[in-house]
């Protein structure tokens, strides 16, 4: 699938992660070292995720494609953050300009460099991981003790 993909489109994506990776590392990171006393639990998540979302996109700069879910993570939580946070706090008249930047930057780039031919290709047409293991039946013929998984055997 990935000759589907442009090399043009590989360097978006691999743009994307080194964005993420060195602007939320060198953010994010500082601020877990040096925080001092205990963290609001839910800030606490917030930067965890970040600094998460930071080293796995250093493997992205390596892997564009397959670490692509990563993108899409990031793509979906913006995006209801967007809806969910921002808009209420819009209609009341507070708006947290600073994060919101950031947050509507991260989804329009996350919307340009996305493949989403691919995306398509491999997460909504191709058919899905097996569910249970494979069920073994015999195989009539010169070997016939010979047991195959279901479905191997018409390949």
């Amino acid at each position: 699938m990935s000759e589907e993909t442009s090399t043009f489109r590989l360097y978006l994506l691999r743009f994307a992660y080194l964005a993420n990776f060195a602007g939320l590392g060198l953010s994010v990171w500082p601020a877990i070292i040096n925080h001092m006393g205990a963290w609001d639990p839910v800030k606490g998540v917030a930067f965890s995720f970040w600094a998460a979302l930071s080293v796995l996109s250093g493997l992205g700069i390596r892997y564009p494609l397959k670490m692509l879910p990563l993108l899409l993570l990031q793509l979906f939580y913006k995006s209801i953050w967007l809806i969910a946070v921002y808009l209420p706090l819009s209609s009341a008249g507070q708006l947290p300009a600073g994060l919101t930047k950031a947050m509507v930057g991260g989804v329009v780039m996350d919307l340009i460099v996305i493949p989403w031919p691919y995306v398509v290709a491999g997460y909504v047409k191709q058919r899905g991981d097996r569910w249970r293991r494979p069920r073994l039946r015999n195989i009539r013929g010169p070997h016939a003790s010979t047991a195959v998984e279901e479905g191997a055997a018409s390949q």
